[in-house]
């Protein structure tokens, strides 16, 4: 059998001896998980529930990634909150996607929950930040908390999101800011239609974002078609 080596795919920032002379606003200090002393607290906080390996390491709750360290500001669970806006009904329906800063592709705007921040107002902060769209007077429909394959991830640091469905009568403008370089309004009847349209222009769907989206267009036919849940 093979010895399990996972890539570590720690970036320089925050490697031990970066950490001993600054740490990045957005991470803990910890180079390892043997320096956090909060565990039980974090553990009865996730919102998804995760072990503490042999050696007191968080475990991934989906297991082994391939990947080792930390890419994340936390080790264990990271929460991020993304926010589906979807604009208009039926074969006209729109959804609001930014172009991601850092990997290029086309994703629902959002990010991770600032200290002392709860995922309602990440939610309308992020959305702010990202596209100009202030929804803040709405009221939208949680569509579910879980971990996302985010590509920072590791086997001892991941991402759980709130993910979180606005709906609105007809398209606003958008203007991209902060972490996206570009924002536009896509075609939504089906996750199949909207991947093209993207593939179309030489882009891509951030595959960690259908299975929120996914979730997204299934509550809105649901709600066009009810009788389906019988």
């Amino acid at each position: 059998m093979s010895e399990y080596t996972p890539e570590d795919i720690t970036p320089p920032e925050l490697r031990p001896e970066a950490l001993a002379h600054h740490v990045p606003d957005w991470a803990e200090a910890a180079p390892t998980p043997d320096d956090v002393t909060d565990w039980d607290a974090r553990r009865a906080a996730a919102l998804v529930p995760f072990r503490l390996d042999a050696r007191g390491w968080p475990m991934h709750p989906d297991g082994r990634t391939g990947r080792g360290g930390r890419n994340l500001g936390l080790w264990g669970e990271n929460r991020a909150a993304d926010p589906i806006v979807v604009a208009g009904r039926g074969r006209h329906r729109q959804v609001l996607l930014i172009t991601r800063s850092d990997i290029g592709v086309q994703a629902i705007p959002g990010g991770m929950v600032d200290p002392g921040e709860t995922a309602p107002e990440t939610l309308i902060r992020e959305l702010r930040e990202e596209t100009g769209v202030d929804l803040s007077d709405h009221q939208p429909v949680i569509l579910s908390q879980g971990i996302v394959d985010d590509w920072r991830a590791s086997d001892h640091a991941w991402v759980v999101s709130t993910a979180a469905l606005y709906e609105i009568p007809a398209e606003v403008d958008a203007v991209a800011g902060d972490d996206a370089v570009a924002v536009a309004w896509w075609p939504f009847g089906t996750l199949a239609q909207l991947d093209a349209a993207i593939t179309a222009v030489g882009s891509t769907l951030y595959a960690a974002h259908q299975p929120l989206l996914q979730r997204a267009l299934d509550h809105l036919d649901m709600a066009v078609h009810p009788d389906q849940t019988r």
